[in-house]
């Protein structure tokens, strides 16, 4: 049996501390990564800036904080676009003078899942979501953090980084280790700032985002499959844990590196999969 995740209370972790969630939104109705990692920071103690380019679900999440006591602020942009970076970083300052965590969860697979059905577009529009995006939100923040001693970097990356998973995820694959890549390189750049960077690598989560529709066609009739109930048991059976994991398992794997139970942990990859990474196909 899963712990119960949603319900766990706050234990001050993130106290006096500043949070820009990006990505903070959901999908739809439940728990996306994002949406659960604003609440536990707020849990936590943080005054948390949630971003989402669908101000609704930045508002919705707000509305979810708000109700349980913590203080947020809901803003919208396209976090590919340095002009909206620029602007929510400056909002996110203007509220309240500082940014101690940095935590970006925008990404999405695209189209191009094999060399031979790899578009031009579709390859620079999933770097730019799962890599520009972090580049710039970063490069943003990193100067107010130094000012202020010191912050930590949380880049939701994913296992397709590291490793084949039976099914072609060109693209998001290369991104996804294009962003562990810089998030070493930044690590390493500024931990005499006393900047922290880290990922977190999700396996099979179970979150909105799979049970969306792409282009009016539910996600898993685009995987072959015949129900949602199929496709979700399918990837249940992948899991050694025999579950797939939940956005709160994400949240919390993402509060080690954005409290200071973390301050001697930089340009690390934490694996959050259930076991999936530690398995190899066979008969």
């Amino acid at each position: 049996m899963s712990p119960d995740l949603e319900h766990a209370p706050g234990r001050g972790r993130l106290a006096g501390k500043v949070a820009l969630v990006v990505g903070g939104g959901s999908i739809g109705p439940g728990w996306g990564n994002g949406k659960a990692a604003a609440v536990v920071y707020a849990r936590e103690g943080a005054r948390v800036a949630v971003v989402d380019w669908r101000e609704a679900a930045a508002q919705e999440t707000v509305g979810i904080i708000k109700a349980a006591g913590g203080e947020a602020i809901a803003l919208s942009g396209d976090m590919t676009n340095e002009a909206d970076v620029a602007r929510v970083v400056a909002q996110t300052i203007g509220a309240w003078g500082r940014i101690d965590v940095l935590h970006n969860n925008v990404g999405g697979s695209g189209t191009g899942k094999s060399l031979s059905n790899i578009t031009l577009d579709d390859w620079n529009q999933t770097l730019a979501r799962n890599l520009t995006s972090a580049m710039l939100t970063c490069r943003a923040v990193a100067p107010h953090m130094e000012r202020a001693g010191g912050g930590s970097i949380i880049n939701i990356s994913s296992v397709s980084s590291i490793r084949h998973l039976g099914t072609p995820t060109a693209v998001y694959s290369a991104a996804k280790g294009a962003l562990n890549e810089l998030t070493k390189n930044i690590a390493v750049e500024y931990a005499r700032r006393q900047i922290r960077a880290n990922c977190v690598l999700p396996g099979y989560i179970d979150t909105p985002f799979i049970r969306r529709d792409v282009g009016g066609v539910p996600s898993y009739k685009r995987k072959g499959f015949e129900s949602a109930e199929v496709y979700a048991a399918t990837r249940n059976d992948i899991v050694p844990m025999g579950r797939m994991g939940t956005g709160w398992d994400v949240a919390y794997a993402a509060l080690f590196f954005a409290s200071d139970d973390s301050a001697y942990v930089t340009g690390q990859m934490l694996v959050v999969d259930g076991g999936v990474t530690s398995t190899c196909p066979g008969v």
